[in-house]
């Protein structure tokens, strides 16, 4: 499943992949695969995202039950 809520907040801080990456000390090649739903990310790395884009962790990466 595709992570828009974590492009989305990276878009508003007008930020790249990579500017995102540099932050949180992993590849571009990561944040892309995290947005694109390709890599399930460690909760070190979620926190450092969240911090990074001053988001929480619901906001970004919990998923609503679909019933």
């Amino acid at each position: 499943m595709k992570n828009l809520r974590l492009k989305s907040a990276r878009a508003a801080y007008d930020m790249s992949q990579q500017q995102l990456a540099e932050a949180v000390g992993v590849s571009r090649q990561t944040i892309n695969a995290i947005e694109k739903g390709d890599y399930n990310p460690t909760i070190k790395l979620c926190l450092a995202i969240c911090h990074t884009l001053g988001k929480t962790l619901d906001e970004l990466f919990w998923e609503e039950k679909v019933e």
